[in-house]
């Protein structure tokens, strides 16, 4: 049986980019790796075919190996991670002996590490001069907000290496300066790759692929479904030689799973319920205030984080306690007391009460069961009462979301399924 490395040797038609990911703060899951979805975006907006994300600790050996291995079978490998001045920041110096390369110390580094330290108040220890070192022969990235630069470097014959700091913010601000502008100039896009994400509520993903078999089948434009906690997201795929051709293949298959699925589909792109919400009030001039029990104000805290929601959100109530209900919100003891606190009579009077002490056109009302403890027979965890109370309408609804659910999960589905309901209220109002 042939190894690994012999196998990536026999592979003569390198093609594509591939992500490598360094650090072992990555593997021990003590911080998400946002980097590798960043930039695999980028990739497909510039059109370079992307096939293989890998996450290596801070251990030279196993590094080396996935450098070498990167380089018999891709165009392009893309390293985030272990440029900075600590021990275990080791991805220059294994790069450079992964091709017997030596590292020479760059005085255009040096000096740009010495300003910015100077600017701070601080000298350059002999630990952050390791940054200045890089592979004979690289293209340096420049680093404009942090002190790591990064290195475009071919070490051998149709393979070119690109590293990047892990910190976010300073490895897309390189990557929008200068990575595009090399990748462009050097025509490694095959095709233009554009795509635009369908957000749905209300409907599960089976339900939804259901509905649209022949367009799951398409080859370009693509069509695939992914589901998370309360949503499901259709993402359309095309490729093309330009925006334009791209984005007439699209706009055909969303106008048909807009047809298929009515209100079923809420936004699209990076569009959230809560911002779909605060735009329809905002649009009729209406106003909206929150009382909530399970949930502790979270509808409220995600309708505040839209720009331009204290036009239209006035406040909210978190009635914890059935006492704050009575009090703030005038719900009458009597029906706490004869249908308990997780009922449709509580909520339409909690939604009654916050209504008329905001003085606002909507308001929204939950109470439930989150768990873990706290459910009966009659009432699991998982039972959550809902009530929407508008100029024209009193809706209020229950759902079961299961008591094998977490009490975030039941929490987060209940703030999706208000807002949604409410979405569709205010629509369906004339």
């Amino acid at each position: 049986m042939k190894t690994s490395k012999e196998l990536c040797l026999q592979n003569k038609n390198q093609s594509g980019a591939e992500i490598l990911c360094i650090g072992s703060e990555i593997l021990l899951g003590n911080i998400v790796n946002t980097n590798s979805q960043w930039i695999a975006e980028q990739l497909a907006i510039l059109g370079i075919p992307h096939f293989r994300q890998t996450v290596i600790g801070d251990n030279p050996i196993r590094l080396k190996e996935a450098i070498f291995e990167a380089s018999n079978r891709s165009e392009i490998l893309i390293t985030t991670g272990g440029l900075g001045p600590t021990p275990d920041d080791i991805t220059t110096k294994v790069i450079a002996e992964t091709f017997d390369t030596p590292l020479e110390e760059r005085n255009d580094i040096l000096l740009d590490l010495k300003n910015k330290l100077r600017s701070k108040g601080r000298n350059l220890s002999e630990s952050q001069k390791k940054q200045s070192l890089v592979p004979k022969g690289a293209k340096i990235i420049n680093n404009y907000s942090g002190t790591a630069p990064g290195i475009i470097w071919s070490p051998k014959a149709n393979f070119t290496i690109l590293t990047f700091p892990g910190v976010p913010s300073e490895l897309k601000e390189m990557w929008v300066k200068e990575a595009v502008k090399w990748l462009t100039n050097n025509n490694f896009s095959k095709n233009i790759i554009s795509s635009k994400v369908l957000h749905f509520a209300g409907i599960n993903e089976s339900s939804l692929a259901d509905k649209i078999p022949h367009l799951l089948k398409s080859n370009n434009p693509s069509v695939a479904t992914y589901a998370s906690t309360g949503e499901v997201k259709v993402r359309i795929t095309a490729k093309g030689k330009n925006s334009e051709e791209t984005n007439k293949a699209i706009k055909p298959i969303e106008k048909e799973l807009n047809q298929l699925t009515g209100l079923k589909c809420f936004g699209v792109d990076h569009e959230t319920l809560e911002e779909v919400v605060v735009k329809l009030l905002l649009n009729r001039k209406e106003t909206i205030a929150v009382a909530e029990s399970c949930t502790g104000g979270a509808i409220g805290s995600k309708l505040t984080k839209i720009p331009g929601s204290s036009k239209i959100f006035y406040g909210g109530v978190i009635a914890y306690n059935n006492s704050i209900k009575q009090r703030i919100l005038e719900v009458p003891e009597e029906i706490i007391n004869n249908h308990g606190a997780v009922s449709k009579q509580v909520v339409e009077a909690m939604a009654r009460g916050v209504q008329k002490k905001f003085q606002v056109n909507w308001a929204i009302s939950i109470s439930g069961i989150a768990g873990p403890t706290g459910g009966s027979k009659l009432k699991p965890v998982g039972l959550v009462n809902f009530c929407i109370k508008g100029p024209e309408t009193l809706i209020s609804w229950e759902e079961r979301f299961g008591s094998n659910k977490t009490r975030e999960d039941i929490q987060k589905l209940s703030v999706l399924n208000a807002l949604d309901r409410l979405r569709l209220s205010i629509i369906m109002e004339n």
